[in-house]
């Protein structure tokens, strides 16, 4: 006699089904999931914007492509760093967009001489600036209002940034740029 244990029955296969309109059903979930939540990722968190003019050379150069977050500066304005690549509503037109270097921060004391850039006089240091990119004026001590930025672009001699026009007010700002992704060969972070 054959206890339970050494029977076995081979499991039935499942009857093959036929082909039916899920899969497409499925794909077309899967597609519209996807292209909703890139259209959220783009609209509310990263935004394409493409560099115009030579102004922040030589990291970022003419026609290149770049990811800004919107959504980093939405937590609040001390989230704000020196160094950081800001994009900004220019202060004297909002219908364009500048890009630069967040210099001098609300309180500090900015100071050019020479070319080089003193932050409560103490003098910063910048290696995104190359020598034949930097200009060698000098402008006298200025204090950072409250809830303002004073930006310049890297490429020193060929920048209209905070020396030209001043300060950057907190709400005008709307993004920092965070990666390269045209051309192909300069993809990563920017810097």
């Amino acid at each position: 006699m054959e206890s339970p244990q050494d029977s076995f029955e081979a499991p039935a296969t499942a009857p093959a089904r036929p082909a039916t309109g899920l899969g497409a059903v499925s794909l077309l979930r899967d597609v519209a999931i996807s292209v909703a939540l890139a259209v959220i990722l783009i609209v509310f968190i990263y935004q394409p914007v493409k560099v115009e003019g030579t102004s922040m050379m030589p990291g970022l150069t003419d026609q290149e492509r770049i990811f800004v977050n919107k959504y980093e500066y939405k937590l609040g304005a001390n989230n704000i760093h020196r160094g950081d690549l800001v994009v900004f509503h220019y202060p004297r037109d909002p219908s364009q967009s500048f890009i630069k270097r967040v210099v001098g921060l609300p309180g500090d004391r900015v100071e050019i001489l020479e070319g080089d850039v003193y932050v409560n006089r103490e003098r910063l240091d910048e290696p995104y600036v190359i020598d034949e990119y930097r200009d060698h004026d000098s402008r006298p001590p200025q204090y950072v209002p409250p809830d303002e930025y004073f930006v310049l672009g890297d490429h020193r001699n060929s920048s209209s940034d905070s020396r030209s026009w001043g300060f950057v007010d907190r709400p005008l700002i709307y993004g920092k740029a965070v990666l390269v992704y045209w051309p192909f060969e300069k993809i990563g972070r920017v810097r």
